[in-house]
């Protein structure tokens, strides 16, 4: 299982996105071909849209010369009236609105199913990246990439390119119209493009990176509010809600004041546009006017070049404003890519045989340094064996290694040296998913989801019947309290279980572990947190769960293991003791006993 990948923390310097950095982000693109049918009709009916929009003054020109009395003769020979032409424009209007509207109808289907193909893929690599990216990365960083930048991607599909599209046909389009309509003044109105591009480029390296860190402002908005709405009870706790609101309000006026400096240098560039461009154009209808005087040119020629002038000017100005929007959009795309093109774990692999595991566990030698932590050693030569059906207990100090050893099993990180085995296999050479199918857990910290308790305890077997549910909540010494519920298995549990007391929630985990039936199962200090009622109730709930399977338990109440088979002393990330209650309570010096000793004290 490859753990490296790129850290989506907005505390991190971002590299610089260049030339090839854009390529890889047209790769979004990807995600329309399922609609490049729509996408191409939506194409071609913009192409359409825009090409009746440019047919506007060429009727005008044609309009004012039959109005000045000059005749209006078309290609073919044949005279039209002012009537003629009026029909022509109603036509004309008609046809725009036709194509208009379905440009948009197919361009917004292909913006919103494309945005939910995006949305679809982000989240489906989320849950299926490996445990240390997300040690690496922040929720609120992750979850941005989906909300924020995704957003930017909708605003692109539907709006962005169907807007560059229409610039940059109406730019070539008029220019190629003035070109027919004067040569010569055309020549002299496009002098005013070179500095234009040029200073379009400076601005654009500018506008590209501010927008850059407006987003990743934006990113640390989104950190402190998952952070504080998930740690809600601590701010209320420590009565530090100012304290919050001020750390998001500083972050905040952060991200404006990025925004703004973004938005000044793209106002500039935008005001260099208007002035320089239609000066330009001011100069260049003085000298057409000139020629009309001269009879070099009729009225209608006159209002015909004005107008594709004026286009080709609202044209550029647009581009400069759509430039920074689509620097925008591949910056966006660039961060959505990088979390695609991270390495996944092995789960749901196609043609996966089902195993059926008995639960012989053997730990050789290992050795495990965290990915983000590779300077400090967490386990060294931990080596020990579990026959199938025994219970063993692993106890010891705080952070001495105790959750990494139950961790390792589960595949969650990759071992740093040694071996685990499973009935004599070693545990990387299964199924992904068909070994974690066999291996149930119930953690010292219950996360339950914000659904009914039916589906929280259903989430151990997703097409359990409700009568396999009612049974394994039973075995758990559930059901008494779900019972007493006026919605029974139908009460929602509020977001994380906030609804239920520990007692509950640990029972409904357990219930969770009962319906998966697994066999091998890991107790993480499922009752360091309870009260002698609660824990009485959830430990008569593990006993039942414990029965006919192999089981590592993490306590810190060595009250709660005096029946195991085994006890493991961890400390410093090694076995420093092996042996029964008894034989480990009666060592004279022994860490276990001094841990006995010091809990007896307390109690």
């Amino acid at each position: 299982m490859n753990t490296s990948g790129a850290t989506l923390d907005p505390d991190v310097p971002k590299k610089k996105l260049t030339k090839e950095s854009f390529r890889q982000g047209l790769r979004i693109f990807r995600f329309t071909l399922p609609y490049r049918a729509k996408f191409t009709v939506g194409t071609v009916l913009l192409t359409l849209s825009s090409a009746s929009t440019m047919a506007f003054p060429w009727l005008i020109g044609k309009l004012a010369d039959a109005a000045s009395g000059n005749p209006v003769v078309l290609p073919n020979g044949t005279a039209v009236s002012i009537n003629q032409i009026a029909l022509g424009f109603g036509a004309l209007i008609l046809l725009q609105g036709l194509f208009s509207f379905g440009r948009i109808w197919f361009f917004t289907q292909v913006s919103e199913f494309t945005v939910r193909d995006i949305r679809q893929a982000l989240y489906r690599k989320f849950v299926t990246l490996p445990i240390p990216y997300f040690e690496k990365n922040r929720v609120g960083a992750i979850t941005s990439r989906i909300t924020s930048d995704v957003g930017i991607i909708q605003d692109s599909f539907s709006l962005t390119l169907a807007e560059l599209f229409r610039q940059v046909t109406t730019l070539l389009a008029g220019i190629v119209f003035i070109m027919i309509v004067s040569v010569k003044l055309s020549l002299f109105m496009l002098l005013t493009f070179p500095p234009i591009v040029v200073l379009a480029m400076v601005f654009g390296k500018k506008i590209r990176a501010l927008a850059k860190t407006t987003q990743d402002e934006l990113a640390k908005t989104n950190v402190i509010v998952e952070e504080t709405l998930q740690g809600i009870n601590t701010v209320k706790a420590f009565t530090n809600e100012q304290f919050e609101t001020q750390r998001y309000t500083t972050s905040l006026t952060n991200t404006v004041r990025a925004a703004l400096k973004s938005n000044l240098y793209r106002g500039g560039f935008v005001s260099f546009v208007i002035i320089g461009l239609f000066g330009g154009i001011v100069l260049v209808l003085w000298r057409a006017a000139t020629l009309v005087q001269a009879g070099q040119m009729t009225i209608g020629d006159l209002t015909q070049f004005a107008l594709y002038t004026m286009f080709i000017g609202a044209s550029v100005a647009g581009l400069g404003e759509l430039y920074g929007k689509v620097q925008s959009t591949l910056g966006a795309s660039e961060r959505i890519l990088e979390i695609l093109d991270e390495p996944t774990e092995p789960t749901h692999q196609p043609g996966a045989q089902p195993v059926q595991l008995r639960g012989n566990i053997a730990y050789e030698h290992v050795a495990f340094q965290y990915p983000t932590r590779p300077d400090l050693t967490v386990l060294q030569d931990i080596t020990f064996s579990i026959r199938a059906g025994e219970k063993i207990a692993l106890v010891g100090p705080s952070g001495a290694g105790k959750s990494t050893i139950v961790q390792l099993l589960m595949q969650f990180y990759e071992l740093g040296g040694g071996q685990i085995t499973i009935d004599g296999r070693p545990i990387q050479s299964y199924d992904l998913t068909e070994l974690r199918r066999h291996i149930g857990i119930v953690p010292q910290e219950t996360i339950l989801f914000g659904g009914s308790i039916r589906e929280n305890i259903a989430y151990g077997k997703t097409d359990a019947t409700d009568e396999e549910i009612k049974q394994a909540a039973r075995k758990a010494n559930a059901w008494q309290f779900i019972s007493s519920f006026p919605e029974g298995l139908d009460t929602l549990v509020g977001e994380r279980g906030i609804k239920l007391s520990g007692g509950q929630r640990q029972r409904i985990a357990i219930a969770r572990a009962i319906l998966k039936n697994p066999a091998i199962l890991l107790l993480d200090e499922a009752t360091s947190a309870l009260d002698s009622e609660s824990e009485k109730l959830v430990q008569g709930a593990m006993d039942e769960l414990m029965q006919n399977r192999t089981s590592i338990i993490i306590a810190h109440r060595l009250s709660t293991i005096r029946k195991v088979d085994k006890i493991l002393v961890i400390d410093g990330g090694r076995i420093v003791e092996e042996g029964s209650h008894d034989e480990l309570s009666e060592r004279e010096g022994g860490l276990y006993a001094n841990l006995l000793r010091l809990q007896f004290e307390l109690s």
